[in-house]
């Protein structure tokens, strides 16, 4: 396209001045980069994070924490959206397959590099189809069973287990999730089976777990630490290497005979691959505000979450990392959907 000329020498005075203004403002129009140009159109409707659990849940707290500044800031409404199920690769799946423009993105987890390890036939490849943003939060898990159970510490879980093999299973998000891997890993060691039970999200798991369906759980802190404090729950042990600030007192399983045990739950936001280079940079700075803001900070430090908000250059290194991390630990306890 041929930008204007600002040249007009047959036209009386003030109308020359006009068009003058007007063909140097269409100029500098056709000199603007194309990714500025889309920048400033962005977004152009209401901006959806698809959470891959249902409602309840840390994955659905943080990415409602996040959306409600984040709408602002954008000048359009952020909608969270549920859509669980199959450890979390049904939502991711959706998003994947979604328009690259920036409008519908995936509150992703850990979760989801350990899946692609688990499911052997998922429609996308969690590395290749998304485009990272930011990683939103770290939060540990806890090894969490009903106040009415007897032990008081991991050591007296450990003898009731080995006093009644097959009689105590765990609850998770689903099968390939952290909460799984997890779950399996503690079996071994402990040298006796339990039974895997996967939901669809937290919020049904913590109601079993409240309820006696299930013996205990790996969840993360943020939906089980009201019913710890309320004394409904007891937290035995947290599963990563250092101690949660929410649970001081409680000791890690490394404290509680576990070696070598740690693994937490890394939270974070994708956008299907190909998404505009500006798009993702301009959603990466608005988001990283929020996460560094003190509102958010407390939100996070009500809920037993670390902000962390990082470039999407150092979120695709943590997902690269954690595959090939929980590639191993998946074939070696020989873990699958079945």
């Amino acid at each position: 396209m041929r930008c204007p000329t600002a040249r007009h020498p047959g036209i009386a005075h003030p109308l020359r001045r006009h068009l003058m203004t007007v063909a140097l403002a269409a100029a500098a129009t056709c000199l603007l980069p194309g990714a500025r140009a889309h920048a400033q159109a962005w977004p152009t409707k209401p901006v959806t994070i698809v959470v891959p659990f249902a409602a309840g849940g840390t994955t659905d707290v943080l990415a409602r924490a996040l959306g409600e500044k984040l709408g602002a800031a954008l000048g359009q409404p952020v909608i969270v959206e549920n859509r669980g199920g199959a450890g979390a690769t049904i939502g991711a799946d959706y998003v994947a397959k979604a328009a690259p423009d920036g409008h519908t993105l995936l509150m992703g987890a850990v979760h989801h590099t350990i899946a692609t390890s688990v499911y052997k036939k998922l429609g996308y490849d969690f590395q290749k189809s998304f485009s990272p943003i930011t990683t939103v939060a770290l939060v540990p898990n806890v090894l969490a069973v009903s106040a009415a159970t007897p032990a008081k510490d991991v050591k007296e879980l450990v003898a009731l287990i080995k006093a009644a093999p097959h009689k105590f299973s765990y609850g998770s998000n689903g099968a390939g999730t952290a909460q799984h891997l997890i779950g399996t890993q503690f079996a071994a060691t402990v040298g006796q089976p339990l039974l895997h039970v996967p939901y669809k999200g937290s919020g049904p798991l913590t109601t079993d777990l409240l309820g006696g369906q299930v013996s205990m759980s790996f969840d993360t802190v943020t939906p089980v630490l009201p019913h710890i404090k309320a004394g409904k729950l007891r937290a035995l042990a947290v599963t990563t290497a250092r101690r949660s600030s929410s649970l001081p007192d409680v000791p890690t399983l490394q404290e509680s005979g576990f070696a070598g045990f740690d693994i937490g739950t890394w939270f974070g936001v994708l956008a299907p691959a190909r998404t505009p280079a500006d798009v993702v940079a301009r959603l990466n700075a608005e988001m990283v505000k929020v996460i560094q803001s003190p509102d958010f900070h407390k939100r996070m430090q009500d809920i037993g979450a670390e902000p962390i908000g990082n470039t999407p250059a150092q979120m695709a290194e943590q997902i690269a990392a954690d595959t090939a991390r929980f590639a191993k630990l998946v074939a070696d306890h020989k873990i699958t959907t079945d």
